[in-house]
């Protein structure tokens, strides 16, 4: 998927645990780390909201777009 949640690296660099964090956005770690595993199919505006609230960030900061790397077959003549 290209689209990557870099939720880990923003709770090291801020040096919180997910347990507390989930604890202070009111949502169970189970989906707190379903989150940060990328295993998610979207995020509400309002979760990204409050995380973004607790750990002073951006929402670029959480989420990096990596383009799918698509291998150009060679045209054959005929």
């Amino acid at each position: 998927m290209p689209i990557v949640m870099r939720l880990d690296v923003m709770l090291a660099k801020r040096k919180r645990r997910s347990k507390d964090l989930a604890q202070a956005i009111g949502i169970t770690e189970a989906n707190l780390s379903l989150l940060k595993s990328g295993k998610v199919q979207g995020v509400r505006f309002a979760t990204l909201d409050a995380i973004c609230r607790e750990l002073d960030c951006q929402p670029g900061d959480l989420l990096e777009y990596l383009p799918d790397h698509v291998t150009e077959r060679p045209r054959r003549a005929g």
